[in-house]
């Protein structure tokens, strides 16, 4: 059967960027904004599509790099896309990539635990907190899958963590998908590692313990953790080699 994929299809591929031009941040505030300068001198704010801490991912004097929007209409047309660190890690910092590279790796079959689904829906409302899954797999002769994604950028003592400040929303997302294994549906959570120093992820109990304490109890009642690299480059994202969770429970 071939895939049905319930999303609408573009003429360029999810995870090829459009040209990106490098600047030198100076700094990022009121979450979505940051001011950096071009290699000509000048001074410009851009948007940040990343509701996070960013730790380690925003230090004034790294290289960063960004897209153009043809939308005439925005404010900010330019939006900030990946940075360049001192240590020459490069981290994908709009989260909204991460989504479209794990649809376009879902259509195209490239997570070997998942290619035996053909109808693949985004944003599908579930659960009894008003949530919407980020993708619904299924097939006629498996169980309905829910896959709630996670994009990982916190890298600490060469190790990676997810959140990176407290989340309710995501703690709300452990709840549900823990309801959804006990009713015997097949719930992942899958942390797309966009930060190419991290080769293995952790819940980041010290930052938010009800957290990792959800995501404890959740693994107990059979939600499944897939953890995947996203090969970063100036060009494109695309999915990488999946990578070790560790529970230090």
């Amino acid at each position: 059967m071939p895939i049905i994929f319930w999303m609408p299809i573009t003429e360029i591929p999810w995870s090829l960027f459009p040209p990106l031009q490098p600047a030198t941040l100076i700094k990022r505030y009121k979450r979505f904004l940051a001011d950096v300068m071009t290699p000509e001198g000048d001074v410009m704010t851009i948007h940040c599509a990343n509701t996070g801490a960013m730790t380690g991912c925003a230090t004034p004097g790294d290289k960063i790099w960004y897209s153009t929007s043809n939308n005439t209409k925005r404010k900010y047309p330019h939006s900030w896309e990946i940075t360049q660190t001192l240590q020459n890690h490069l981290i994908c910092i709009n989260t909204l990539r991460a989504n479209q590279v794990i649809a376009e790796a879902l259509s195209q079959k490239h997570i070997p635990e998942l290619s035996e689904y053909n109808i693949i829906k985004p944003e599908v409302k579930y659960g009894s907190e008003n949530s919407r899954i980020d993708f619904f797999l299924s097939s006629c002769d498996l169980p309905d899958c829910f896959i709630e994604v996670k994009s990982v950028t916190l890298l600490e003592k060469n190790h990676g963590y997810f959140p990176d400040t407290v989340t309710e929303r995501g703690q709300k997302h452990l709840r549900e998908l823990t309801i959804i294994a006990k009713e015997g549906k097949k719930a992942i959570l899958l942390f797309a590692v966009l930060h190419t120093g991290i080769f293995e992820v952790s819940a980041a109990a010290h930052i938010d313990k009800e957290y990792a304490n959800l995501l404890d109890e959740a693994i107990e009642n059979g939600v499944e953790v897939i953890c995947y690299q996203i090969d970063i480059t100036e060009k494109k994202l695309s999915l990488g080699k999946r990578i070790k969770f560790t529970s230090f429970k």
